[in-house]
């Protein structure tokens, strides 16, 4: 599948930037698929006003490969997305399937998607590590070869590699590249990629998208101007493709909204700058920063699960779960920060979608 073939209207919502949450897995007590759960969430990201979702990545867990859940958990993404009236009335949506492992099962993981209807593979290169940059290149774009891809800096914290901007050049001129996400939680590394784009002249093609929940609001609010030839080039980062907000998804998509009218605009004024620590401070939370990740995933769980989407925290992984003192710490920051939280929306709505 080449990228002039993802439907325009599809396209276009990936290129003007869209709140993108990374769906996360619900599973019932004995750690099994909990299917009505989990259609409840594609639903509420959907009505939620998400311009899609990512599956299969790695809010979804990595390990639904060894458990044989790929497969089952993107199609059931999919179907929902087809067969769900979403508030508002249907509208494109750009679907994102997680591509992970060495380049036989990418490319496998990259032909099921594709079968399935998914528009772009976003690919990990977690388990490449200690692989060269030219190898790196030619997996990339051996996968690219099945279906456009969405690159993906994860941060070493969370199993990711350091990738210097050579190779985001490289990457960036593969042909079947149609956008990068960038979460190596570290601005250095994210200039990086920006440089590697710029450079490869593919700023028109490749939509940057934001991973760094640590650094969302002005990550989407700063222009990056970059030489090339001589000349300046500015680029943006369009939207965001997030762990963070794969939950008060409502209150997102609100707040990536209100940024696009202040790019249009030409002018943000200073409380929307005031929210990105704000943002940042819930992500603290949410991603267990002060135990180096280790809840990242059961801490946003378990906002899913007091508005009663989720029946528990389960990962796939037992030592998988909140951390000391994380609860207390989502009770505060959903406390102090009730604008960025959509608890009335997901009340509302709830119901609905579970059934």
């Amino acid at each position: 599948m080449h990228r002039t073939q993802i439907p325009a209207d599809s396209l276009a919502v990936l290129r003007r930037g869209a709140a993108i949450p990374a769906h996360l897995l619900a599973l019932d007590a004995q750690r099994k698929l909990d299917v009505r759960r989990q259609r409840a969430m594609t639903r509420y990201y959907l009505d939620a006003g998400a311009g899609g979702v990512a599956v299969g990545v790695h809010s979804t867990q990595f390990a639904i490969r060894e458990v044989g859940l790929y497969e089952p958990v993107l199609e059931l993404a999919m179907r929902t997305a087809r067969e769900w009236e979403p508030l508002g009335g249907r509208r494109p949506l750009f679907m994102v399937a997680g591509l992970a492992g060495r380049t036989e099962q990418a490319v496998k993981e990259a032909r099921i998607a594709q079968g399935l209807g998914y528009h772009a593979g976003l690919l990990s290169l977690a388990a490449l590590k200690g692989a060269s940059e030219d190898e790196l290149v030619a997996h990339c774009a051996a996968v690219a070869e099945a279906m456009p891809l969405v690159g993906f800096y994860l941060q070493p914290a969370v199993g990711g590699i350091h990738l210097p901007m050579s190779f985001w050049r490289r990457f960036a001129e593969i042909d079947n590249v149609v956008a990068i996400k960038m979460a190596p939680f570290h601005r250095y590394r994210t200039l990086d990629v920006i440089r590697g784009v710029v450079a490869a002249g593919a700023e028109e093609r490749v939509t940057l998208y934001t991973g760094n929940d640590d650094h969302i609001v002005l990550d989407l609010l700063a222009p990056f101007t970059f030489m090339r030839d001589g000349a300046p080039v500015t680029v943006r980062i369009q939207g965001g493709l997030l762990g963070h907000w794969s939950v008060w998804t409502r209150a997102a998509v609100q707040l990536l909204d209100r940024i696009h009218r202040a790019v249009e605009l030409g002018s943000a004024p200073l409380d929307l700058l005031a929210l990105d620590s704000q943002v940042t401070d819930c992500n603290a939370a949410l991603f267990d920063v002060a135990h180096d990740f280790h809840g990242c995933i059961a801490g946003c769980h378990e906002i899913l699960r007091r508005q009663g989407l989720l029946e528990g925290t389960w990962c796939l992984d037992p030592a998988e779960g909140l951390s000391a003192g994380q609860a207390e710490a989502l009770t505060r920051v959903a406390r102090d920060y009730p604008h960025l939280t959509d608890d009335a929306f997901v009340a509302e709505n709830r119901e609905r979608w579970l059934a």
